[in-house]
């Protein structure tokens, strides 16, 4: 079922290559399908790959059991056509592996474009302890699906 404000999601939107974004995306229906840390690892590769092709710098992300925030750098292209590339791909890829034909993603996504004033180390610190906060684990080392390039 389409979200009824997923389009609005779309309006006044704007990439800017060389700014810092974190997005947000939303598995269908909440669905935890990244309990599975290896599928959530199928997202991490998404992520790893963006990077090599030079789309995006990751600078932090986590994958939770129904989510993931992702903290990067747009190097090129724009941000709409990044988060699709990761969200499609990563469908693709999960269910391949869990031989299914199911939606994953909800439509749309949120991005925050950080402002110069805003740290962004604490930023990245705020998305990696998401697992702490969810009291998924007491010490975020006891969980495997995040990275922060400062950590």
């Amino acid at each position: 079922m389409p979200h009824a404000h997923s389009k609005d999601l779309r309006r006044g939107r704007h990439s800017e290559p060389g700014r810092a974004y974190l997005v947000t995306a939303v598995c269908e229906r909440r669905a935890r399908v990244f309990a599975d840390w290896r599928l959530g690892r199928l997202v991490v590769q998404e992520f790893r790959l963006a990077q090599e092709l030079g789309l995006a710098e990751s600078l932090a992300w986590v994958v939770m059991p129904d989510h993931f925030h992702w903290l990067c750098v747009l190097q090129k292209g724009s941000l709409a056509r990044l988060v699709q590339r990761v969200k499609s791909r990563s469908a693709i890829a999960v269910n391949r592996a869990t031989q299914s034909k199911s939606a994953l993603w909800q439509a749309g996504y949120h991005d925050h474009a950080l402002r110069d004033d805003e740290n962004i180390k604490d930023v990245a610190r705020y998305i990696v302890a998401n697992p702490v906060r969810a009291g998924m684990v007491s010490r975020l080392g006891d969980y495997s699906l995040w990275d922060a390039m400062w950590l």
